[in-house]
């Protein structure tokens, strides 16, 4: 996706983000954000700093989904919609399916959103509770609050380790099996994410916006290889810098680089957000 200008708005100088070059390190969904972004007079300048890989037929998934069946979880946790499908259709093909449903069944399930929802019922499978804000965080609010020392819990992921959710909900008393439906790599193609790179150390993006945690991990990965982390992350600091929910700030949190995040971790909400930054400034 080439760096673009909105042409669907009546008076582009009057639109909110006229004028403003916007990074999008996002692979899935990034067309329909760089659209809401074009639509509000941003440039938008994408390059994927991520690749999402499902593995439903990997190993490890396989000798853990039997682990499950083996000794069944007191609760599960499906994050993704499209993940919490993707185990059960592998489960199908590795001949699982029914008794996973069953075991599953057994157990108490919390869906982080309502896509996750969706893909519970849609397995006839219902859940227990879901967040207001699709926030982890609140998930484990929520699994704190109800206590699960003893408890063995099913975390499916999403691409990302949820390294401090595991570690907070094992440090309370829970055994924490988590479900690796996806892993995520660097790009195949490299050169869009470098050039990216480039414009946001030369100063020339207005702000950055990020839609996952191993997003975020994929750009500091690339810079750990051109050797231009600290750089970059500087550079980060010095931008706008807007992310769809805490679970995606968490890792630029962890480097000091200051972010705005909307209400609700959705597209529009995002962009709205990242409009009433830019207008605090001016």
């Amino acid at each position: 996706m080439a760096a673009a200008s909105g042409t669907d708005t009546a008076s582009p100088q009057a639109a909110p983000l006229h004028g403003l070059t916007v990074g999008v390190t996002a692979e899935r969904k990034a067309e329909e954000l760089a659209r809401l972004l074009e639509r509000r007079g941003a440039r938008v300048l994408h390059g994927a700093a991520v690749r999402i890989v499902q593995v439903e037929d990997d190993e490890r998934i396989v000798d853990v989904t039997r682990g499950l069946l083996a000794a069944p979880p007191d609760v599960v946790v499906a994050t993704t919609g499209v993940g919490f499908r993707g185990w059960l259709a592998g489960a199908e093909r590795w001949g699982l399916r029914e008794e996973l449903v069953a075991a599953l069944g057994r157990a108490e399930i919390l869906a982080r959103g309502p896509k996750a929802r969706g893909a519970i019922r849609g397995a006839g499978l219902t859940d227990a509770w879901s967040p207001a804000t699709e926030s982890s965080a609140e998930v484990l609010e929520h699994l704190l609050d109800r206590g699960v020392a003893g408890l063995r819990i099913a975390l499916q992921l999403h691409g990302d380790p949820l390294t401090g959710l595991v570690d907070a909900l094992s440090a309370a008393g829970a055994e924490v099996v988590t479900v690796p439906v996806y892993r995520w790599e660097l790009p195949a193609d490299l050169g869009p994410v470098d050039h990216l790179t480039d414009r946001l150390l030369a100063g020339g993006l207005d702000a950055v916006t990020f839609t996952s945690a191993p997003a975020v991990g994929g750009l500091l990965r690339r810079a750990d290889e051109r050797d231009l982390r600290e750089q970059v992350v500087e550079a980060l600091r010095r931008t706008l810098v807007v992310c769809v929910g805490p679970v995606t700030a968490a890792p630029l949190e962890a480097h000091g680089v200051p972010n705005v995040q909307p209400e609700r971790a959705r597209l529009g909400p995002m962009v709205r957000a990242l409009e009433a930054a830019v207008a605090a400034r001016t």
